[in-house]
């Protein structure tokens, strides 16, 4: 029996959340914190915004690898990533059309339901 879409997210966020417990504390420095505040800024400013924002931000520990892990689901091999098998999100989100936008930026939210309670089962709060 085929997995639904829900698991298959959860099964991804749970890889991704594993290989950062697995980097230890040190390494995702506020990740936890981070995942819990991106959806509302994506609400807010939208996922554009809010993906630069978190690569602006890319040398403090828990923004790159909170803007991989999104990257990893909305650019990868599942049948529901709005940018299948990109390489590049930042640029999958300036050059498609406003429809795969807003469907990305749904995916995205849906997406960081799981990553945002995974982390909070699995990882410390605060870091460096």
């Amino acid at each position: 029996m085929p997995q639904t879409l829900e698991q298959r997210r959860a099964a991804h966020a749970l890889d991704r959340i594993k290989q950062h417990e697995k980097a230890g504390k040190q390494s995702y420095g506020n990740y936890v914190s981070y995942v819990s505040s991106l959806p509302p800024t994506i609400l807010m400013n939208g996922l554009g915004q809010a993906c630069a924002t978190l690569l602006s931000q890319k040398d403090v520990n828990g923004h790159k690898q909170l803007y991989d892990d999104l990257q990893y689901w909305l650019c990868g091999n599942d049948e529901a990533a709005p940018y299948p098998n990109a390489t590049d999100l930042m640029k999958e989100i300036t050059d498609k059309d406003a429809t795969t936008y807003f469907r990305a930026q749904a995916e995205a939210l849906a997406y960081l339901v799981w990553l945002k309670k995974l982390a909070k089962a699995f990882l410390e709060q605060g870091g460096n």
